[in-house]
């Protein structure tokens, strides 16, 4: 199924929403549709679940309006459906004051998944960056995982890019220490 049909963007806004995709399977039932619609069955073996597991899974994605029905098609008798993302890409909203980030949550859960041999590029720098330097480097990590990702082939395995540039807390500091 082409995805120039499909809206850019869908943008997690209710609580039923925020829970469906802040569940670990759902998000790999995701990343199996996010380039090519699959069946319940399809679904299932990728994710390696039992096909009622699966079944559950999709209905609760489905009722967040987060996958959709694409097509169906009938097999013995039985309608049997394609489901896919409902849009390109998800944005989530940030996380409150003290609650983790689920996509980070999710990107190393996969990490920690994946095959201990399988090549890996794992890298965290500290970096001092001005506010110019910063947002720059922002853009340009966007732009580049978009690039890639507008050059993707459904053909070709998964492959997972994950990155997160932020600023940390910064100690609070007692009175009478300086910098």
């Amino acid at each position: 199924m082409p995805t120039d049909d499909l809206p850019e963007t869908l943008h997690v806004t209710t609580d039923e929403q925020l829970r469906a995709v802040a569940n670990l399977t759902r998000h790999r039932i995701m990343a199996v549709l996010r380039f090519e619609p699959a069946t319940i069955t399809q679904i299932a073996a990728r994710v390696g679940l039992a096909k009622g597991s699966s079944s559950y899974h999709v209905r609760l994605l489905e009722r967040a309006g987060l996958v959709k029905v694409v097509r169906t098609r009938k097999v013995r008798g039985v309608t049997e459906r394609y489901y896919a993302m409902a849009a390109r890409s998800i944005t989530l909203p940030d996380p409150g004051p003290g609650q983790p980030d689920l996509l980070m949550r999710h990107a190393v859960a996969d990490l920690e998944a994946a095959p201990a041999d399988s090549e890996r590029h794992v890298r965290m720098a500290h970096l001092r960056l001005t506010e110019e330097q910063f947002a720059e480097l922002g853009e340009r990590l966007r732009a580049l995982a978009d690039e890639y990702r507008e050059a993707s082939d459904p053909s070709l395995p998964d492959v997972s890019l994950v990155f997160a540039l932020f600023r940390p807390a910064q100690p609070e500091q007692t009175e009478g220490e300086s910098k």
